[in-house]
């Protein structure tokens, strides 16, 4: 498997603090934007004056069109340039929370929930290459860790912001929600375009080929060229969407509170600290990559969530399951840490800012049959969901243990062979 390895980069170190941050800032509100929705299911429910399995097609026309999404905006932006197809995407997110708060009906509410799936697809795999084409070779590792902590940090966002349900309603959340538009400015303002893109297009228009030449081809050029790469791809982000959806999506409202009878107090005080840790462990493990390596790092973490199972889903005490939800959303948060410099760098040039989109989102969207995964195994153990949990994470681990390490074999670090000058973090 052939791993083509970013090129140095230029850009002083405030251009590159300027790329992270508002790659996380978009990456975030998108994800605040998408739990708002899914904490507010019920009300919105009520508001359309129907049932919650009908409401809660909502969440899954979303997921449904995330690909198209990262493959629309994905080859946009290898043709056009990684900063307008990202200011694009984040308007097109916002205008459609904006559009959806005002929904008269529950027809248009849903049409809008689907558009914004495919914005919502977008949006990463933009992102996270301009990001990686952005910063020096050895700040990757610490930008990939932050920019994935974006999405446990919109989650966090949105659980702050559903304290606010009572005085706003779920329109008004909705709004709020719409806010992102505010980080086009900042991209407008102070973001340039990747120097590793305005370099290809420089080459591409110097030997004659068009932006359409230059952006890569068809998707069926690329499965030709690269078939084996996006088959492990969509493979290793399957495992990682299994390991994350398969450990959040019924773990608050279905475990927690009506297995576990929790009062909410508390189990948004254990949310709130697993997203915590989970920033830090997105940060640690980026970093940590840097030294042992992206395959190892993801390895790693994966592995350090085994043993931490039976205190996650088995313990006894309200301590013991939220100390054990702490520490294995450090630990599940950590390899995804990894994944944003782990896929730009596998990526073949010219198709960077779509390959590692549509991998992840093809992977969430063969990983989308989680929840009825587990609760179908619940059904087998007398509606006790713990086991069923602890087998789907932890097969989610192990698949990315077999994964990575057997890629990592080959390529045991993925580190730059030389390292560009920049401005120390």
């Amino acid at each position: 498997m052939n791993v083509l390895s970013l090129p140095p980069q230029t850009r002083t170190g405030a251009d590159a603090r300027h790329v992270i941050a508002a790659c996380f800032l978009g990456w975030m509100m998108d994800a605040c934007d998408f739990f708002i929705v899914l904490f507010t299911l019920d009300n919105v429910a009520r508001s359309f004056a129907t049932t919650l399995e009908t409401i809660l097609l909502a969440p899954t026309l979303t997921l449904i069109s995330r690909p198209l999404g990262a493959y629309l905006f994905g080859r946009a932006a290898d043709r056009y340039g990684r900063r307008p197809v990202l200011m694009a995407t984040i308007l097109t997110y916002s205008g459609i929370e904006l559009l959806s708060a005002a929904a008269p009906t529950l027809g248009l509410f849903l049409a809008l929930r689907l558009l914004f799936g495919v914005a919502l697809g977008g949006e990463w795999g933009v992102g996270t290459s301009l990001t990686m084409e952005t910063v020096p070779a050895h700040w990757r590792g610490m930008a990939s860790g932050l920019l994935q902590a974006g999405y446990p940090a919109g989650y966090l966002l949105a659980s702050l912001l559903f304290l606010l349900l009572p005085a706003l309603g779920w329109r008004g959340l909705f709004v709020l929600g719409a806010t992102s538009v505010v980080s086009v400015a900042y991209i407008a303002l102070f973001v340039k375009e990747s120097p590793v893109w305005l370099a290809r297009r420089h080459a591409a228009h110097a030997a004659g080929k068009t932006a359409r030449d230059a952006g890569g081809g068809s998707i069926r050029m690329l499965l030709r060229r690269h078939g084996p790469l996006v088959a492990y791809a969509v493979c290793l982000m399957t495992a990682f969407n299994f390991l994350s959806h398969g450990s959040q999506d019924l773990y608050p409202k279905i475990f927690l509170a009506l297995q576990k009878n929790i009062p909410h107090p508390t189990i948004t005080l254990i949310v709130v600290l697993y997203n915590l840790a989970a920033i830090a462990g997105g940060l640690c493990f980026g970093i940590l990559s840097e030294r042992i390596g992206r395959p190892r790092a993801m390895a790693l973490a994966a592995g350090l969530a085994l043993p931490l199972l039976p205190l996650w889903a088995l313990s006894g005490s309200t301590a013991g399951i939220g100390l054990g939800a702490v520490l294995i959303q450090f630990c599940i948060q950590g390899a995804w840490g990894v994944v944003p410099a782990y896929l730009n760098e596998l990526s073949p040039p010219d198709v960077r800012a779509t390959f590692p989109g549509v991998a992840y989102q093809l992977g969430n969207l063969l990983a989308a049959s989680t929840g009825l995964i587990e609760n179908g195994i619940a059904s087998h153990t007398g509606g006790n969901l713990a086991p069923a949990m602890m087998l789907v994470v932890g097969a989610a681990a192990c698949g990315i243990i077999t994964l990575a390490l057997l890629n990592g074999r080959a390529h045991p670090t993925l580190l730059p062979a030389s390292v560009p000058s920049g401005d120390p973090v």
